[in-house]
């Protein structure tokens, strides 16, 4: 297959796969945000959960309060990741109920 575009200044991976969610190889668009986050389970099929860390201000105490988001996020089969791997994820249209991200890069 034919490698698309860079998306976002991110480069496409060196293996080439037929996944139709792959944002690089396949036929899904990455729009809306890009985030980064920390992968927290591996153990469903072609599907992780991230964990993105935040912080928020919190002026009644001067401080600032540590938040999280979980997002389930869809891997490609051209992208290889495993816990604790960080990993920048785009928003795409809705690949399953709980799926509407994808995963463009691991950070080393």
């Amino acid at each position: 297959m034919k490698k698309k575009r860079i998306i976002f200044g991110i480069e496409p991976p060196e293996n080439v796969c037929n996944d139709k969610a792959c944002p690089f190889h396949g036929e899904i668009s990455v729009r809306g945000r890009i985030d980064e986050g920390v992968i927290l389970k591996v153990k469903m099929n072609k599907t992780a959960v991230v964990v993105k860390e935040r912080f928020v201000w919190i002026r009644k105490y001067q401080r600032y309060e540590r938040r999280r988001s979980k997002y389930n996020v869809h891997i490609p089969d051209c992208i290889k990741v495993k816990e604790n791997d960080r990993v920048i994820f785009g928003e795409t249209r809705p690949i399953s109920k709980t799926v509407s991200s994808v995963i463009l890069k691991v950070i080393k």
